[in-house]
């Protein structure tokens, strides 16, 4: 559905159209902030991981330090948000290189040895120029892991009528509140074969994996061991 923007009505009957100048709710967004803010800060506080120099040095006290979380809670928090300067279509790019690419593509490793991984990165702050980076594969690895999500963390979580257990019957009633005739789907093609002969033995071929050039250079150059069988 394009455009879509609003939601289904408490009872499930209308469609409730969002403003046109709507972009997020930003009071709800203030609260919601703040609420996770205040938590992570108690949190840290029990766990004996902040510190407290100078004129905070008060807050080490546990009395004064919940007093303070009072004070902030009864604050209103700003939370600034505002369109993206490249519209809708350069904030889905954005996100895409988060939510569906991992941490490094293969494409950017160049050397992977038993002592080492160099790959390549770009420098940001230097007019993003493309250096080398060479790292033990322990501290590789520790890097790679950090965007690893914790169990039970999915990188896209869908709500309301995009949640998984309610999707497959309100994602309809949507399109049909909106006059929205129901998405096409892709015809068969029996024009192309799915497979293709052999050039030696005429047989069927099957496509199991695309590599690219990356992976068929390293393969290529990749030294073979020598082995004596004398």
């Amino acid at each position: 559905m394009r455009g879509a923007g609003g939601g289904l009505s408490p009872e499930h009957t209308r469609w409730i159209s969002s403003p046109s100048n709507f972009f997020v709710p930003v009071k709800v967004l203030s609260r919601v902030f703040r609420g996770k803010f205040v938590a992570g800060l108690r949190r840290a506080f029990h766990s004996h991981q902040l510190r407290f120099y100078g004129e905070g040095v008060a807050l080490a006290e546990e009395k004064n330090f919940i007093a303070f979380l009072g004070s902030l809670v009864q604050q209103d928090w700003v939370v600034y948000a505002k369109p993206p300067f490249g519209g809708p279509e350069h904030v889905l790019h954005y996100l895409a290189r988060y939510t569906h690419r991992v941490a490094i593509s293969n494409h950017r490793l160049l050397t992977v040895t038993d002592n080492q991984v160099a790959f390549r990165w770009k420098d940001y702050a230097h007019g993003s120029k493309q250096r080398t980076m060479t790292l033990s594969p322990e501290e590789f690895l520790r890097r790679f892991l950090q965007h690893v999500l914790p169990r039970g963390f999915p990188r896209i979580r869908y709500f309301g009528w995009l949640a998984n257990r309610s999707r497959g019957s309100l994602l309809p009633l949507c399109r049909c509140l909106l006059h929205q005739p129901p998405p096409a789907t892709d015809a068969p093609s029996s024009t192309q074969p799915a497979t293709w002969p052999c050039p030696r033995c005429q047989g069927p071929m099957y496509l199991i994996e695309r590599l690219t050039a990356a992976q068929i250079f390293f393969a290529e150059t990749r030294p073979v061991g020598a082995y004596d069988t004398s």
